[in-house]
């Protein structure tokens, strides 16, 4: 049973953070692009990663012992780099940078350049790769963190996402978590139909791994599904979110036209009002 008051300041975290996600969007300028859309989608999850699941620690940034997060989808970095700084890893500040030259922001995460970033990601299908190299680094060390990578449901249509999926599910890699942002929309418009939610969680099974379906919005059910795979388990867990693009604004939501954009002062003023609403209906 997952604490209400845990859920509760959990959800308020995530409204404060889509905030900072349009701030950033916004101020990136007319003459760049953020990715708001893909950004929105998976900002609870990174909120339940960050201030609840991982042993991290934003004053050691690099601390050997600390759980390890990738980014797979890495356009969708205004969430992450929101995250990171709430956490404190840097201060908001800095948000504004993004896409500048000169800023630590990169338009795709960067490990040499922002702290807290465990792997530099943009090119997409790689993360699970680099995660499952990391994880079975920790295995050869004797380590006992882990690694949580997080997938977009487009992302899946990359070959070597299933090759890394295969290995893993043949390894017994139990200490990777996967996280498919499954909010049906990828660059170019839908996702194939059979990429569904069922479909994905079923496929993931039959390389050996665990799956759970969830509703990548719903705080409780998120942080249950996280705190359901600390366990003794040796299959590698994989988590399918079912989640909405752009979630939070209410024109941006299902819309791929925001899958990058920046945003007008007009769509700007918009996005805080809905936001503001949303956080007096918190739980």
């Amino acid at each position: 049973m997952v604490c209400q008051e845990t859920v509760k300041d959990l959800a308020l975290i995530a409204n404060k953070v889509r905030v900072e996600v349009i701030e950033i969007c916004h101020n990136v300028g007319p003459e760049r692009k953020a990715h708001p859309g893909p950004a929105l989608s998976i900002v609870d999850i990174l909120v339940a990663l960050y201030f609840h699941v991982m042993k991290v620690d934003p004053a050691q940034p690099r601390w050997a012992e600390r759980d390890r997060f990738i980014l797979s989808k890495g356009h969708a970095c205004p969430a992450l780099y929101a995250v990171l700084a709430e956490k404190g890893y840097f201060p908001k500040e800095l948000l504004t940078g993004l896409r500048h030259i000169g800023s630590m922001l990169q338009g795709h995460p960067d490990m040499t350049k922002t702290p807290g970033i465990d792997m530099t990601t943009g090119s997409l299908g790689h993360g699970l790769s680099a995660g499952l190299g990391m994880a079975l680094a920790a295995r050869i060390d004797g380590k006992d963190h882990r690694i949580f990578v997080l997938l977009g449901d487009g992302e899946m249509q990359e070959g070597l996402v299933w090759e890394a999926a295969m290995f893993a599910g043949n390894s017994n890699m139990g200490n990777v978590t996967a996280v498919i942002d499954c909010n049906g929309l990828q660059s170019t418009g839908s996702t194939p139909a059979k990429m569904n939610a069922e479909s994905i969680a079923g496929r993931w099974r039959s390389f050996g791994w665990d799956a759970t379906l969830i509703d990548g919005h719903d705080m409780e059910e998120i942080v249950g599904s996280f705190d359901c795979g600390i366990r003794s388990s040796s299959a590698p867990r994989v988590i399918v979110a079912k989640t909405v693009k752009g979630k939070g604004v209410s024109f941006m939501e299902n819309n791929n036209e925001w899958h990058q954009r920046s945003l007008s002062r007009t769509e700007y003023l918009q996005a805080l009002t809905e936001l503001a609403s949303e956080r007096g209906k918190a739980p």
